[in-house]
């Protein structure tokens, strides 16, 4: 009789678990992150043997064609079989170059982030200067520019002086850029790097200062580990706004108003364990660099640049639970040297940037999953 109550004791777990399998893999199914393959055929090569230095910034606009920022930081050597290619490149789905603009001693000093708004009109920032400008779509026209070209705010008005962090005209270092769709506020991520400006800063639509918060720190979070930079902004369709904390390796999120709503990590894992040098310090670059989000109604998914591992992270939105990844460190076609910004199109494509040696702009298409 013992045995005969172990056997059903036995039975009994095994229809458990298997009633437990046929009910949680539709509910598994329905999570599964989605999957990309790189396109090796986009962009088609550019006219004019036109050369590309570090991208910058992408970015896309309503009818799903891509505008990359052209940093041109390139020798003399590479410009010895070629020609500089222009500031700002706008490609169409297919991409074939179809408009350029951007007068280099115009246009802000290393271009870093871009957006496009409901209009189509292009926002721009630049690093290596105090601005932000916005452009018609096709680059005719400047519409608006917030702060004074080559002053930054700082003491001597220079890269060398003392952050002010407080202009309600100008910026320090200015690296991500997102307009609230509903009423056309300006959120600058305004601090690209340590020892510069660490501010999220916030415009009306004319251009006129409204507010300004910092990232949220506890009082155990002190040292080199949490020094603020804020290196990408951008807003879900919820309102709320995500900032990428470098240092610290993780998206902040924040209502409009400032309030912090909560972290969402992305860790870096080291993989070759080298002793840290003058040349070597792990885990520098930052893990959060950029975030964009899938083109559903409900945002389902959040796409993170992890610079330190050299990858897409790709995330719950919800949750914030890293979901997947793809993409590695390398030079070849789906790999990445410097990954930089990253954007979504409608039909969830994705679109990131490389800066340093990387210097090119890469698509993935959406192939399963999501």
């Amino acid at each position: 009789m013992k045995t005969n109550v172990v056997r059903t004791a036995a039975m009994l777990a095994g229809f458990i678990i298997a009633l437990a399998i046929v009910w949680l893999a539709p509910m598994h199914a329905q999570g599964n992150a989605p999957k990309f393959e790189v396109d090796p055929a986009w962009p088609k090569p550019l006219p004019n043997l036109w050369i590309t230095g570090g991208v910058g910034g992408v970015c896309i606009d309503s009818r799903d064609h891509v505008f990359i920022l052209n940093r041109r930081d390139l020798t003399d050597n590479d410009l010895d079989a070629g020609r500089q290619a222009p500031v700002v490149i706008e490609f169409d789905p297919e991409g074939n170059v179809v408009n350029s603009f951007g007068d280099p001693d115009m246009t802000p000093n290393t271009p870093h982030g871009c957006t496009v708004d409901r209009d189509n009109n292009v926002w721009v920032t630049g690093t290596a200067d105090g601005i932000v400008q916005e452009y018609t779509h096709d680059g005719s026209k400047l519409l608006l520019q917030i702060g004074k070209h080559g002053a930054v705010d700082s003491s001597d008005g220079t890269g060398k002086g003392k952050p002010f962090n407080s202009s309600h005209a100008g910026f320090y270092k200015p690296s991500g850029i997102a307009i609230d769709p509903k009423n056309g506020d300006v959120y600058v991520a305004d601090g690209e790097s340590p020892g510069g400006n660490h501010r999220v800063a916030v415009f009306d639509r004319s251009g006129q200062f409204l507010r300004q918060w910092e990232l949220h720190r506890t009082e155990a979070e002190t040292g080199d580990a949490f020094t603020p930079v804020l290196h990408c902004v951008a807003m879900d369709n919820d309102g709320l706004i995500y900032v990428c904390d470098r240092q610290a390796h993780r998206i902040q999120v924040f209502d409009k108003m400032g309030k912090f709503q909560k972290d969402i990590p992305v860790a870096f894992e080291q993989m070759s364990k080298l002793p840290v040098g003058p040349e070597h310090v792990p885990d520098a670059l930052g893990s959060a660099v950029s975030v964009s989000f899938s083109r559903d109604p409900g945002q389902k998914f959040m796409y993170v640049v992890n610079q330190d591992n050299e990858k897409i992270d790709i995330l719950d939105r919800a949750s914030g639970q890293i979901l997947s990844s793809f993409g590695r460190v390398g030079r070849q076609p789906g790999e990445f040297t410097y990954a930089h910004f990253v954007a979504v199109d409608s039909k969830g494509n994705i679109y990131v940037s490389e800066v340093g040696t990387g210097k090119r702009i890469q698509k993935f298409k959406k192939v399963g999953g999501g």
